[in-house]
């Protein structure tokens, strides 16, 4: 996973509530065995239209989503969260979150960022066509016209997002105490080692 500290620049000012995992993967790219590629499928239907806000010229390369109340709806499909970084979104703005979008989304490297409406309005107006500036680090958002909104995140993600902890790297960060705890398992118990 790669560490998130700070997510400037262009954001995207979707807007849209109660968009749902089949709106931002639809069910027909579930049957893919790799992550690559479902930057394609994301919000397939809506990018059906020539004029839609994710091909926009001035859109490309956004690394920040803003969206509207209960992003992530529905199934609790990963893949969501896959397509949004395969077309390079690290970080989403909403007044909310499905639990489980939310869920995924930290697991894949995602920093979702829960604001108030009238917070989320005024970022939607500046985006259309100013930059967007989100630190984790100091949980704040800003734009060029001096707007600073705080937002709260659970310690633990914040540590995991800043560090680039996924599972396995928490995991990972432990092998030590894994290894001495293995070695001592099969001193104390040598019949497990020989097990199967």
């Amino acid at each position: 996973m790669i560490p998130i500290n700070h997510v400037a620049g262009t954001a995207i000012p979707f807007g849209a509530k109660n968009v749902d995992t089949d709106v931002i993967i639809p069910a027909h790219w579930l049957k893919t065995i790799t992550r690559d590629g479902l930057g394609k499928g994301a919000f397939e239907s809506l990018r059906a239209d020539p004029d839609n806000i994710f091909d926009n010229e001035r859109n490309k390369g956004a690394q920040i989503l803003i969206a509207g109340d209960n992003f992530g709806c529905g199934s609790s499909r990963e893949h969501a969260a896959w397509a949004l970084l395969d077309m390079g979104i690290t970080c989403v703005i909403a007044p909310s979150f499905s639990d489980i979008f939310s869920g995924n989304a930290f697991k894949n490297g995602i920093l979702t960022v829960v604001l108030p409406q009238e917070a989320v309005d005024r970022l939607l107006d500046v985006a259309v066509d100013q930059p967007i500036d989100v630190d984790l680090e100091t949980q704040t958002v800003t734009t060029p016209f001096q707007d600073r909104f705080s937002f709260e995140i659970d310690p633990f993600r914040k540590h995991c997002l800043l560090q680039g902890l996924d599972e396995v790297g928490l995991t990972l960060a432990r092998e030590e105490a894994i290894v001495a705890h293995e070695a001592k398992i099969a001193d104390d118990l040598p019949f497990l080692a020989h097990a199967g």
